[in-house]
This record gives C-alpha cells, structure tokens and sequence, in this order.
C-alpha cells in the first residue's frame, strides 16, 4: 500500500542489476458467493498480478473488474463457488458514537479485528488535494495500520458499513485518525463496476460550498479583493446555519435548469439531510445519470424543493460503458471516455483513457496508465463501446491478420503509436 503515510511496495538495495518483482497487500471484502470482492483503488493501482489469500488459506488469482480512483474503491473477482458473504448495513443510520469494528490484515497479521467508535461523519480530508475526489468518510478511532486498506469496517449487528481506506499520520501508522469510504458509495461503485464496467456517476452541476467554510475563508487575512466580494454576497443570502451553498453553476447544469439559483443553500435530497458540501456528493453519488431526484433549498430564509434529473459528466443521461469482457480480458485494460474539461485541458475533441492495466496486450506492448486513445486502425475512438467493437471485429476476423494499430498521446503531450498483435 502507499496511502497516508502507509508503506509503499518496494524493496530495496544498493544494486539492483535487473528490475525485482515487488509485492504490495492489502484487504478486501468477499461480497457475492461466486468471488466479487472489494478492495481500495490504491491496493491494486499498478499491480500485474492479483492474488487472493481467503481466511482459510485458500489462494485464487485474482481478475479486475473496475477501479474507481475517486472514490478509491475497486473491484476484483476470483473464481470460485459458495464463498462467505457479509451483509450490508445501512451506513446513513450510522451514529457519531456507536461501536464499530475493523477487520483487516496489518502488517501481514491476518484477520485482525480493532474496535472504536464512530468519531464523526461525513468528514473530507482533502486525498492528495485531488478536489475531484469524492470524499464523505467515517471516521473512527479503530486502529488501522497499512494492510488494513480495503477492509471492512462492520457494526455491531457484524453488517458492513464501510471499506477502511486510509489513516492521517506522520509516521505511516495508527495515531489515533482512521476513514473509511461508507458502503452507501462503495456498494453503488462496486454495482456499477459489475453491471458496467465503469461507475456510473451523475452531477448536479453546481460548485457549492460547505456554509461553515464561507465564514471561515472570509476570515483569513490576505483574502483576494475579488473572491472576497463573491463570498461576502452568498453569506448576505445564507439563512441557515449548515447546508451546502451553490456559489455557481458547470456548463449543462441539470440544477440550475431546474430553478435552482446562486446562493441557495442545499438542505436535503430525497428528503435525507444535508449538513454540508461532503454529505451532498455523499448524497448525489448514490444515484446514477437519469434519475431524479428531490432537491430542497433555503432560498432567503425560505424552502423551496425543486425535481432535478441528473445527468453525467458529458451532459447525458445515458448509460456509460467501459469495454466489454472479450476485448478487455485480451487487452488486459480498463478504459473511460474522457470528459468535456478533459478535452478542454488536453485540446481535443474525442479519445478515451486508458485508466488501470493488468497483464494484457497493451501492457505487453508499453502503454501506460494515462494514456490517451485516439485512433485504432485508422477509426477516431470516442468511446470505450467503439473500442470494444473494433476490436472484437479483429477477434472474430482473419486469424492471420489480427494487429491493431494504436495512436494517441500521453498527458504531457508525448505522442505514441503502437502495433500489437491480438493473437495468442
């Protein structure tokens, strides 16, 4: 592992005249009968081989669904029949206080189990600044040391209720802070990992801002001029003392085409409430572009509620797939379309990337995580469906012409072209 401080997987020495296997671990959480287990994004990331140790040392290898970086949760799957499974609980009942349980394997101490109590909820705590992260976590004061990530984290009914994924500490072990990603988003992810091959995420379209935070920012002493007017005109609309505030609308907002306005401040969704800007994505991200959901503001010391339809990063309420299972196990990859900020950023129009890599042709051939997919055999690939047609064509075609060739280009601006042979 190499989150917060926890160890990373490499060895060491003073030589090293060839590059030496290295080995990382973690946990997981068996959650069907025939083998999907639950891990953390950051266990696996990078990893060619997975392996599955079961509590009665059983071992299986280990195939990979679907990650989900921002969230840090990922999903694999061993073959295999009539396996444990844990209940899930409900961890929106969850209360500051109650007993919890985490079970894991620190520092290769198999099936560990520390208690503690829930010490707050909905907490952020900024993974790496990423802000397109979505964070909502329990955190708890059960110790967790590296091997941990991926664990379980039950009540005490024994139900899942959250996977353990990281600690705050200096010194890489349990001082005292440990979170875990709540099974209200985890379990959605692992679904969408499992039904799509891709998480299905949808977006209201606001920026917002927790209401605590607005006070706060105002405070500091070397505030921009302008930021400062922004801030001091949303505080003058807040009426109430948590929420979270819209302080602007993304291109295509669902939420602003359905009344909602600048400076409302965001309470509930469906009806389940709302403390701050964490407990919304927290909210939000249970649903999946199409859905619609109740949204209740406090506009001026008034509540209005307001029927949004979600939609995705693209602006579309369709389904999202990642490639399917034949192209995806040949080429030993999982993709995604790129956004409409990514295409700005990058100065493109189309192109899908490559977002996680197992042992598979396009590792073979030396494609990176991160790369950028724009042409196959000479088709523009706009999306992961196109590329999985595309290449199941080559599949089911010519056994003696079966290359594709990929061009495209790395976040640096590096352009690369590869040929690789999808034969056995």
């Amino acid at each position: 592992e190499d989150f917060f401080g926890f160890g990373g997987r490499g060895g060491g020495g003073f030589q090293r005249p060839q590059p030496q296997p290295r080995v990382g671990s973690g946990s997981g959480v068996i959650i069907s009968t025939d083998g999907y287990i639950i891990t953390n994004n950051h266990v696996i990331d990078g990893a060619d081989e997975l392996e599955v140790t079961l509590n009665d040392n059983r071992k299986f290898s280990a195939k990979l669904i679907g990650t989900d970086p921002t969230t840090d949760i990922a999903l694999i799957k061993v073959d295999a029949k009539d396996l444990p499974t844990i209940p899930f609980g409900d961890s929106e009942k969850l209360k500051v206080g109650e007993w919890v349980l985490a079970v894991g394997n620190p520092f290769n101490l198999t099936s560990t189990v520390t208690a503690g109590i829930v010490s707050a909820k909905g907490r952020g705590i900024s993974m790496g600044g990423d802000r397109s992260k979505i964070e909502s976590f329990i955190q708890t004061d059960a110790a967790v040391n590296p091997g941990n990530s991926g664990g379980a984290l039950v009540n005490t009914k024994g139900e899942l209720i959250g996977i353990n994924t990281a600690i705050y500490s200096e010194t890489g072990n349990f001082a005292g802070y440990s979170f875990a990603v709540p099974i209200s988003i985890a379990g959605k992810v692992a679904s969408d990992l499992k039904q799509y091959g891709t998480v299905q995420r949808a977006i209201l379209g606001v920026l917002m801002m927790s209401v605590g935070d607005i006070a706060d920012q105002l405070s500091y002493p070397n505030l921009d001029s302008k930021l400062k007017e922004e801030l001091t005109e949303l505080k003058s609309k807040i009426k109430v003392s948590e929420g979270a505030c819209v302080s602007d609308f993304a291109e295509r907002s669902s939420a602003k085409e359905a009344g909602i306005e600048k400076g409302d401040v965001i309470i509930a969704v469906n009806g389940a409430k709302v403390k701050n800007a964490n407990a919304l994505q927290e909210q939000i991200s249970k649903y999946r572009p199409g859905d619609k959901v109740e949204i209740t503001v406090d506009r001026n010391g008034s509540n209005k509620k307001f029927t949004v339809e979600l939609r995705n990063a693209q602006g579309s309420t369709s389904v999202v797939k990642s490639a399917g299972d034949s192209s995806a196990d040949v080429l030993g990859a999982a993709f995604k379309a790129l956004t409409d900020k990514q295409k700005r950023e990058l100065g493109v129009s189309y192109g899908i990337e490559v977002t996680g890599l197992l042992k598979g042709k396009l590792r073979d051939a030396g494609i990176q995580k991160g790369f950028v997919i724009m042409i196959v055999n000479d088709q523009k690939i706009s999306t992961p469906e196109q590329l999985e047609k595309l290449v199941d064509k080559v599949l089911k075609g010519n056994a003696d012409d079966r290359y594709i060739v990929v061009k495209g280009f790395y976040p640096n601006g590096r352009t690369k072209v590869y040929a690789i042979d999808l034969a056995e």
